[in-house]
């Protein structure tokens, strides 16, 4: 097949969850024979050339605004596509609903990946809440078929639009393996640290773990991964804390991120809204104890690997309790990884991602020869 994917900001991952998606879900897809394309922004493409690992590289300009970047972006990379000959195009982000529209118009096959319900984070003004609503009801008109990648998210859509969307959850490799050189540049010693990761806004409530991290008496550091590019007065509101034990490290990505994850002590996770949270799927993979908000998109993801809180108190307790039982996290960490091995592997979700493709080509998915179809039959591709 020939397939695009839109909507990033491009591969090699350098942003956030749906890159990273992008990126192994594109890789894998060419490891299959497939020919595959990623468009994203000339501002955060590093990469001189224009392949990597066998996917073509398409690199277009947008307008760096907030609330303009991504929708701007993709509207272009559907002109771009006019006339060439992919066949389906597979949009990251419900916010592209429209530009999906557009391809689906043109005669591409149309997929989206809603992710989770934007229109509940806090950095969007009322005109962007509104905007991501209208794009939820827009998605349910326009594309060939819409992906969820929670059960959460899955329900909403059913339950509030009478869709049945198809749900594929979010990837992570698995295993653990001690590094000390690759985390000291961080100014951290393996096992010696909590990790936070997350892009660092509001509704990840960055502020709550630092505010039950200072109360918390241990010699080990918190690692903050993460940066914000259109929140700064929150993320200086943070970095005012005066806890000489709490690390900045900004974005990090690739073999550096995996080290992080994998010589970590604990995990925090606390995202408050979305689907299938990546940073929580790879700290599993990777072995990690989580602590873990208690939203319900969060415990159908960890759910009786995470030790769950609600307040900063709550978590400071639990901070507390798995720093004084290390043969607790021993265990968690064995069976977080056995749980992204069950449900969260990259090659079954490319399965999935690919019976879905060939599905609405009207074509059967030859991987069935090798096992069951992944996925039940796709609704019936509107005409």
């Amino acid at each position: 097949m020939r397939i695009a994917i839109m909507g990033i900001r491009g591969i090699p991952a350098n942003y956030g969850g749906f890159e990273t998606f992008a990126e192994q879900l594109a890789t894998r897809l060419v490891a299959r024979g497939h020919e595959v394309t990623v468009y994203g922004r000339s501002h955060y493409v590093t990469l001189p050339e224009r392949e990597y690992r066998g996917v073509r590289l398409i690199v277009l300009p947008t307008i760096r605004h907030k609330y303009l970047d991504t929708v701007v972006h993709t509207v272009l990379c559907v002109l771009h596509a006019w006339g060439r000959p992919y066949e389906v195009i597979l949009f990251c982000n419900a916010a592209n609903v429209l530009a999906a529209g557009l391809a689906r118009f043109l005669g591409k096959r149309v997929v989206i990946n809603v992710d989770g319900l934007e229109w509940k984070r806090k950095k969007w003004n009322w005109l962007g809440r509104m905007y991501y609503r209208l794009s939820e009801w827009l998605v349910t008109k326009l594309p060939h078929a819409v992906v969820t990648d929670a059960e959460v998210i899955r329900t909403y859509y059913r339950k509030r639009y009478g869709l049945e969307t198809r749900m594929i959850a979010y990837g992570a490799d698995v295993g653990r393996r001690a590094d000390p050189e690759g985390v000291r540049a961080f100014g951290v010693e393996p096992e010696g640290y909590i990790l936070y990761v997350s892009r660092l806004e509001p509704e990840n409530n960055a502020h709550l773990v630092i505010e039950a991290f200072e109360k918390v008496e241990t010699e080990m550091k918190l690692l903050i991964v993460g940066d914000a590019p259109y929140a700064r007065a929150y993320v200086q509101r943070l970095k005012r804390t005066r806890d000489p034990r709490i690390i900045f490290a900004g974005f990090v990505y690739g073999e550096s991120y995996r080290r992080l994850q994998q010589n970590a002590y604990c995990y925090v996770h606390a995202t408050e809204v979305g689907g299938t949270h990546p940073a929580l799927v790879e700290a599993m993979g990777f072995g990690n104890c989580v602590l873990v908000l208690d939203t319900p998109e969060n415990r159908e993801v960890a759910g009786d690997v995470g030790l769950y809180y609600r307040t900063a108190e709550e978590l400071r307790e639990l901070l507390q309790e798995v720093l004084a039982y290390p043969e607790r996290v021993a265990r968690l960490r064995e069976r977080a990884m056995e749980r992204v091995r069950a449900h969260y592997n990259w090659e079954r979700i490319t399965d999935q991602y690919e019976a879905l493709f060939f599905e609405l080509l009207g074509q059967s998915w030859p991987g069935h020869a090798r096992s069951e179809p992944p996925v039940a039959e796709v609704r019936e591709a509107r005409s």
